[in-house]
């Protein structure tokens, strides 16, 4: 299973991705001797980005399947329960960096919802 808010290729390989109020980061560094560093995802340090992939955890068959189970148990209301379960997003996005460093990153709906703003 793949890390989610990772960066998973190019430069920062392996970086973790960090949302701290309305700011978003790659760790850089971090350790116990070492100081931590981040690189901000902003207008000034990011010259474009591209969304690679969107993925749903839960597919609409799942969801079918989750209402079937819901309306046997719970009746009408497990039905609509199981139908309407929310499911989260995951995406895959490519970062083009001002200083000409690359990454494709794996976030959440949370950080891609707060990078897109960022970037606005």
């Amino acid at each position: 299973m793949t890390k989610i808010n990772v960066v998973i290729a190019g430069d920062y390989n392996g970086k973790p991705i960090e949302k701290s109020g309305n700011t978003i980061s790659i760790i850089a560094e971090s350790g116990f001797l070492m100081p931590k560093t981040a690189v901000q995802l902003n207008k000034s340090t990011v010259s474009s980005y591209e969304i690679i992939d969107e993925k749903s955890r839960k597919s609409a068959t799942s969801a079918v399947g989750r209402g079937a189970v819901g309306g046997f148990l719970l009746g009408p209301v497990g039905l609509l329960a199981g139908l309407s379960a929310k499911s989260k997003g995951t995406h895959t996005i490519q970062i083009n960096f001002a200083d000409g460093k690359k990454s494709l990153i794996f976030i959440d709906d949370k950080i891609k919802t707060a990078l897109i703003k960022a970037l606005f």
